[in-house]
């Protein structure tokens, strides 16, 4: 039995990163998980080969050695999974397709022309799968009804199937869910808001898994709230902090959580002292009535800034999620989050106008409010909102394109860098010393010839590069690796605009022709006649 896992493409977006990926010979920020988890759950008598459409192609010899395909994607890989399809049913072969876009919208599979839905989470569907296929059905939806899986049975993802030196980081997963019940939000819906986790056992053993693979360098804890059991994730960061120490610090982690983070400063330390870097936190808006409006109450019991230096000064880097478009939301929101990202002086702001994504709250009220204009929302940074939104979109795009390049002016970013690293707490893990790797010396010195030579930005490249080796040194590699990424953002503010300008003239002009409607010549009608209705 040979198995094809296929992952999609994903379009350009904030997390693109080419341009950096390009700098350290990379192709992709990171592995595709829940496809070699899915590999891990299957039969261990099947084979398996995974092709990752973001690295290379499908080939035709691999179409032909399968006897079954199976794909994952996020929604925002739709246009990608029903290329491979068509790809697979042209090659004849059948297809199965599972993740998080064919849950939210199965029926989009369906006529696209997968086979066999795998819906919700595979420990519980992906056997009822393997059953059919064993009793020879050609196709089926397999769901698991609302039952969430104890994670604690999770077998260790084949880490085995990648190309390990296509990928910039690895990912690993201690939980699933999130306790909060922001109303955008589709993590609650897919994954539930009761936080399961695995054992530190069974974290420790992935672990192991990577490190017998070779795998040095960084770890990314995909948790899409890693903090959401704290009693659990303190157990396993002793073990990790053991782990990590016994085998001299092979990992750097990053990872996403709750802004509530900086109110456990005990949890805080525990993920320095198991070499945590950064921690991305969706911070939405720093307009206290929009937090409100969707529901993100855990952002109201501190003030935003204090909790986001608290952060930072203790030692991990915040990397900030905003949002532009909230029901109520007033004018000038978007420079608003701007001046909020100054004043807090994170670098990394990822920036989109808000969808309504399938089965979320917000969904489930707009369409009863007849709002929705596009069911699948999208959670790329270059599309217009699917709903009709309380005031009007052209305002809120031209809002959020201003805000986006003025955040990533490259003068102004590397300043905002440079400030954010003044204050930034140094690292707590000592690691054994190493040889720099020499790809990524050539990178930095790129990075230097760019942005300190080549560029308007060179006097204040310099100026700040040394005030930092003299006020803040131990953060200077971080530092420059930072200030690299501004490599991307200086490409990636042209196709948010070009992108949304092209949306907003495609928009106006459907507005315009809304508004004047030809009237048909009908039989019987002389000039000056005007029929009733339209």
């Amino acid at each position: 039995m040979n198995v094809l896992l296929v992952y999609p493409e994903f379009p350009k977006t904030f997390w693109s990163y080419e341009k950096i990926l390009e700098l350290v010979n990379r192709k992709v920020l990171l592995p595709p998980l829940g496809l070699i988890t899915v590999a891990a759950i299957l039969p261990q008598d099947w084979n398996f080969k995974l092709a990752d459409v973001n690295i290379r192609p499908v080939t035709d010899q691999e179409w032909m050695w399968a006897d079954l395909v199976i794909m994952s994607a996020m929604i925002v890989q739709k246009d990608d999974i029903i290329r491979q399809i068509n790809l697979a049913r042209h090659h004849g072969k059948p297809v199965a397709v599972g993740g998080p876009y064919p849950s939210s919208t199965p029926e989009e599979l369906v006529a696209a022309g997968a086979d066999y839905l795998i819906l919700d989470e595979g420990e519980i569907t992906l056997p009822m799968f393997v059953a059919a296929w064993e009793r020879g059905d050609k196709g089926g939806r397999f769901s698991s009804e609302g039952v969430k899986p104890d994670v604690t049975s999770t077998p260790i993802p084949r880490y085995d199937l990648l190309e390990l030196k296509a990928y910039d980081s690895m990912s690993v997963q201690f939980s699933r869910g999130c306790p909060f019940q922001c109303e955008f939000c589709d993590i609650i819906v897919l994954y539930g808001r009761k936080p399961r986790t695995k054992t530190p056992e069974q974290l420790v053993g992935e672990l192991d898994s990577l490190y017998s693979l070779g795998w040095r360098g960084g770890v990314f804890m995909v948790d899409d709230n890693f903090i959401g059991n704290k009693r659990n994730v303190k157990l396993m960061l002793t073990a990790l902090e053991r782990w990590q120490r016994e085998h001299g610090y092979p990992f750097r982690f990053d990872t996403e959580a709750s802004l509530d983070l900086a109110d456990d400063q005990e949890l805080i330390d525990q993920m320095l002292a198991c070499n945590f870097a950064a921690v991305f936190m969706g911070i939405e808006t720093p307009d206290a009535d929009s937090l409100a409006t969707t529901m993100k109450f855990q952002n109201m019991r501190s003030p935003l800034l204090d909790s986001v230096d608290k952060v930072t000064r203790s030692g991990l880097r915040v990397i900030a999620g905003f949002i532009i478009g909230f029901d109520g939301e007033k004018v000038g929101a978007g420079q608003r989050i701007v001046a909020f990202s100054e004043a807090a002086g994170i670098p990394t702001t990822t920036f989109a106008m808000l969808q309504a994504l399938p089965h979320t709250a917000l969904w489930h009220r707009l369409e009863k409010e007849g709002r929705l204009i596009d069911k699948v929302g999208n959670i790329n940074q270059t599309t217009l909102m699917n709903f009709v939104p309380t005031r009007p979109v052209e305002d809120i795009a031209q809002e959020y394109v201003e805000a986006f390049c003025e955040l990533y002016e490259p003068r102004k970013y590397l300043d905002r860098v440079h400030r954010y690293f003044l204050k930034l707490g140094p690292a707590r893990v000592k690691s054994a010393f190493k040889l720099p790797d020499p790809v990524v010396i050539r990178a930095l010195l790129i990075v230097c010839w760019r942005q300190g030579i080549k560029r308007s930005t060179r006097w204040a490249f310099w100026h700040h590069l040394f005030d930092i080796l003299r006020s803040n040194p131990k953060v200077t590699e971080q530092y420059l690796a930072v200030c690299a990424h501004n490599e991307h953002f200086m490409e990636y503010r042209e196709i948010v605009r070009r992108q949304i300008e092209n949306q907003l003239a495609a928009y106006r002009q459907g507005q315009a022709n809304q508004a004047v409607v030809p009237v048909p010549v009908q039989a019987g009608l002389g000039e000056g006649a005007t029929p009733m209705g339209r």
